[in-house]
């Protein structure tokens, strides 16, 4: 068997992992050498045990590598390991890098200047824009996007990135043939198409409470930074953050309302140093030896050209205006515009279907992107 087969068997195998395998490969001298050693030569290995060595000699003449590649090619994928050029750079230098990813669609070169988005499931309407529009802006300056494709803030990620028309990565928690959530199939090939859907889980592997950490440290070492949206205290964003800080990248937080337990999170990763993000400029201030800083300062914002278009009048804009600090109460707007009660419900209905603001439960308004 060749190293490159010998890869796609070990990441096969149960209870066998990439810490245990580059122990073996350095002990035995290679990779394909753990398929042919006697259970003496694998115990010798630094943190092989006997238990160990039993489970590779009982699992390692039953497992069909070149099985795996051809499953994989009818669900249009491919198989990468680290003996491939495709395979990424950054993951080759974190502890633990998987021993081959199975991946729809490709990867490039210029997914090494990444940022991963990542946050809670149940993110507030705040939460979401915000990842729909750092998302768009991350793209729009070169990076890739990367993410989980779980549901709530992950979506909304690759969602942004892909109306950008930028590139987003979606690591899973999953094996490619049992996709979780089932609502993001869609969204999983529209990624595929443009970007690339991957796992280092061998087909039918489900996910399950184990598999989600293993893909959250593939999400943070395929990223120079990681950005946290909305998440709990006991998140597993915040076990992403702490991966990517053992891996040496750079952990981005946005702050939120100070009642909502789902940003206490965030709160607390700024807490403990991490960037405090209220626009692109502050991801990008952090790797200005890769990109402009100021390539985005002079673009307006979305309540600038707002404010200018045509189509407002002036009460619509003073209204718009109350906006300016993101999701805001009706009683807030009505003050700060300075109208009546009954004028101000009128002018949001109708900047409601303008599409121009939301109107959201608990007599809360958000702008619309």
């Amino acid at each position: 068997m060749d190293d490159r087969l010998a890869y796609i068997a070990l990441n096969m195998m149960e209870d066998v992992g990439p810490v245990g395998v580059r122990a073996l490969a350095e002990h035995l001298g290679g990779i394909s050498a753990i398929f042919d050693a006697s259970e003496g030569e694998l115990v010798g290995a630094d943190g092989i045990g006997p238990k160990a060595a039993g489970r590779i000699l009982a699992q390692r003449d039953k497992l069909d590598p070149e099985r795996e590649i051809a499953n994989a090619e009818r669900l249009g994928a491919h198989i990468i390991t680290p003996m491939d050029a495709e395979y990424p750079d950054a993951l080759r230098n974190i502890y633990d890098p998987p021993l081959a990813l199975m991946l729809r669609g490709s990867l490039q070169a210029r997914d090494q200047h990444s940022i991963a988005v990542v946050g809670t499931r149940s993110p507030s309407h705040y939460g979401r824009e915000n990842a729909t529009a750092l998302s768009q802006q991350i793209v729009r300056v070169g990076f890739t996007v990367n993410s989980g494709l779980a549901r709530g803030v992950d979506t909304a990620a690759h969602q942004g990135a892909l109306q950008a028309g930028g590139r987003t990565i979606a690591v899973l928690g999953g094996a490619l043939d049992c996709l979780y959530p089932r609502e993001n199939a869609a969204l999983a090939d529209e990624i595929a198409g443009s970007g690339a859907v991957m796992t280092e889980l061998p087909l039918g592997r489900k996910p399950d409470k184990t598999t989600f950490p293993m893909r959250n440290r593939i999400v943070s070492g395929l990223s120079k930074g990681i950005l946290v949206i909305e998440a709990g205290v006991k998140s597993g964003a915040l076990i992403t953050a702490r991966q990517a800080l053992e891996q040496g990248r750079s952990v981005f937080a946005v702050p939120g309302r100070i009642d909502n337990p789902s940003t206490r999170g965030c709160h607390q990763l700024i807490k403990e140093g991490a960037r405090l993000v209220e626009s692109i400029d502050d991801v990008l201030q952090e790797f200005e030896f890769l990109m402009p800083v100021n390539r985005m300062a002079s673009e307006p914002t979305e309540l600038e050209l707002a404010l200018e278009d045509d189509r407002f009048s002036d009460d619509e804009r003073a209204v718009m205006a109350a906006l300016a600090e993101g999701e805001t109460d009706v009683d807030s707007i009505i003050r700060l515009s300075g109208m009546a009660t009954a004028r101000v419900n009128s002018l949001l209905l109708g900047l409601e279907m303008k599409r121009a603001l939301k109107l959201l439960p608990g007599r809360l308004v958000a702008r619309a992107h």
